[in-house]
């Protein structure tokens, strides 16, 4: 049987999104010349890049993106699928840096906890927040966002598939509902 497929968000409603965590991001910062914005390899890294391309267009500051994969910071490797690890790239040393981490979703924590191990390899910062598009509860570890996207509660067994271009071939975020 296949599962039942209900949209969350539409390419236009993640575009507003994005804007309103952009802005949000601006308001608690303040200060943004030493604000670097890390996308998690793989749907956290455009996310990363569109936030920061508003931040430019609302306040003239180009934010710096790094992009970061963190497999080998992962304590379940034995139970997950293996890849080839994409390339982790920082603009610059995170030492003294207000650091947002940004990724698509956020469940049980694990990748986030798994990110600020992987972060720490890069400088110290005097501060790591943390902004996801999807926030769909579950979580396993003490880890909360600070920017929301959206709020979803969801079954254990219920998947969120957020599909963002370039990676993918369109902008969506859809629940999945076992039948």
């Amino acid at each position: 049987m296949a599962d039942q497929v209900v949209e969350i968000l539409s390419a236009e409603t993640i575009r507003r999104t994005l804007n309103r965590l952009a802005s949000e991001i601006i308001e608690r910062t303040h200060a943004l010349d030493d604000l670097v914005l890390v996308g998690i390899y793989t749907r956290g890294i455009p996310l990363a890049h569109t936030i920061a391309q508003q931040m430019e267009r609302l306040e003239g500051i180009k934010v710096p993106v790094g992009e970061l994969d963190i497999t080998f910071y992962r304590d379940d490797l034995d139970t997950i699928s293996t890849r080839t690890p994409a390339k982790s790239e920082m603009p610059c040393d995170l030492t003294g840096k207000k650091v947002v981490l940004v990724d698509d979703v956020i469940f049980s924590g694990r990748t986030i906890r798994a990110a600020l191990n992987a972060v720490l390899d890069y400088g110290r910062p005097n501060m790591i927040r943390l902004a996801v598009l999807i926030d769909r509860g579950h979580r396993q570890v003490p880890i909360h966002p600070d920017f929301i996207g959206k709020s979803l509660p969801t079954a254990r067994e219920e998947l969120v598939n957020v599909q963002l271009m370039p990676v993918d071939p369109k902008d969506t975020v859809e629940l999945l509902k076992p039948t």
